[in-house]
């Protein structure tokens, strides 16, 4: 029978991470990975590009979770973006944030990430099990004591499951940690899809597919949920809307949409302007252009498709001077270019799903070790908890730095409390 000190499950970025950390401190280590190779989805992350953190304060950084944020600040004190691109820099990965914000590999190419972890482990010398599932983790009812995999038993007094969600289903997310994780008494709470776009009940949309709409503000047009904004660029779709300002804010929506069916939002295309700015904005152009037309007019400061769609919305004629139109429509094409509405009424679900919105429930895991409540010995780490975040690098900085933490199996927590006595 084998035995090691650690036993990683998932070899992704979380799982990778904790590999080395714990073979760095002297510990036998085995990684294992049901795929043929390691960070598959690493290789897809950021279109292949791995935007792998960015470059804001831990408290900045944190605030973009949401509620349960602060759960994650003993890992990101652990590992925060700085140490993660002075380790990278350490296994032969320059990086460097070429807009100031994103942190990307120089190279802008994930296979250098992936590469550089393959070194990594193999100098460390850590066993890795690739095409290897893990069917069982084994306790005594009070601790880790190993794990079931390949027809084979892997004895082990510490586990970390690193196993991710379910995003990415077609580089193997199963959620097969979530049940193992719930056979050993954890709760999982629900699990959505998120970073994904999303489909409209408006057909409209597919007739302004042409262009990248800048600056948008997007948010829930319902009482308990108004306070939920995000802004960023949009793209219309054959069937909806998508680009980064939606992928973020679809974690918000899919819990909605799978209790409601659907969910009214409201979109500034203006890029900020409320009515009062708006019809300012017409009577310049209309002194520019005296004679012209509403979609002329209206066209000289967004795209003339999206324009025109936004005028039919209210009733207008587009080739027609603003001023020549009924009031009312006047008044309603105001409202809806301050405020467009629009109805989410689904997505693609999982197979287009980036991340998962939900996971182990945190009150269950101890922050500052991310070692579980219930059973010794056992850890989890990176998308597999109850944490996500939107795009811009947040969700692989957590996984690194989850995996970080969990691979000094409490020592750091342990060495923290002895520094402060």
């Amino acid at each position: 029978m084998e035995k090691y000190d650690l036993i990683v499950v998932g070899a992704g970025a979380a799982g990778i991470m904790a590999a080395i950390t714990a073979a760095r401190h002297l510990k036998q280590v085995l990684l294992i990975e049901k795929l043929p190779s390691v960070g598959a989805k690493l290789k897809a992350t950021g279109g292949g590009r791995c935007n792998l953190t960015n470059t804001l304060s831990n408290e900045e950084f944190m605030n973009r979770f949401g509620r349960e944020s602060r759960f994650m600040m003993p890992a990101l004190k652990a590992m925060n973006n700085n140490d993660l691109m002075r380790f990278f820099a350490e296994i032969g990965v320059e990086c460097h944030a070429p807009d100031g914000y994103r942190v990307f590999p120089v190279t802008h190419n994930s296979m250098s990430i992936v590469d550089a972890f393959e070194k990594e482990l193999a100098r460390l010398k850590i066993k890795t099990l690739c095409s290897t599932r893990v069917t069982k983790i084994d306790s005594d009812g009070a601790k880790i004591t190993g794990v079931d995999a390949g027809h084979k038993h892997y004895s082990c007094s510490n586990l970390i499951v690193a196993t991710g969600g379910l995003g990415f289903p077609t580089l193997g997310a199963e959620g097969e940690g979530h049940s193992m994780a719930a056979a050993l008494g954890h709760k999982v709470t629900e699990l959505f899809p998120a970073m994904l776009p999303l489909r409209t009940k408006e057909a409209w949309v597919k007739n302004c597919r042409a262009d990248t709409v800048a600056k948008v503000e997007i948010k829930i047009n319902l009482p308990r949920s108004s306070k939920q904004h995000a802004r960023g660029d949009l793209i219309f779709t054959a069937n909806g809307i998508r680009g980064p300002v939606i992928l973020d804010f679809a974690r918000e929506i899919t819990p909605l949409l799978a209790r409601l069916g659907e969910v009214p939002v409201l979109v500034n295309l203006t890029q900020g302007m409320n009515e009062e700015d708006i019809k300012e904005r017409l009577k310049k152009e209309k002194a520019k252009s005296p004679h012209g037309s509403i979609l002329e007019h209206l066209g000289a400061f967004m795209a003339k498709p999206l324009a025109r769609e936004l005028i039919l919305l209210a009733g207008l004629d587009p080739q027609k001077a603003l001023h020549i139109q009924p009031g009312a429509d006047r008044e309603r094409l105001f409202k809806i270019l301050a405020w467009t509405p629009l109805t989410i009424i689904g997505h693609d679900g999982f197979a287009g799903a980036m991340i998962t919105r939900g996971g182990i429930a945190l009150k269950e895991i101890c922050p500052e070790t991310l070692e579980s409540r219930l059973l010794k010995g056992l850890y989890f780490c990176g998308e597999i908890l109850d944490l996500d975040g939107p795009c811009g690098g947040f969700n692989l900085q957590w996984s690194f730095s989850s995996g970080f933490l969990a691979a000094h199996l409490g020592d750091l927590a342990q060495k923290n409390q002895t520094d402060r006595v």
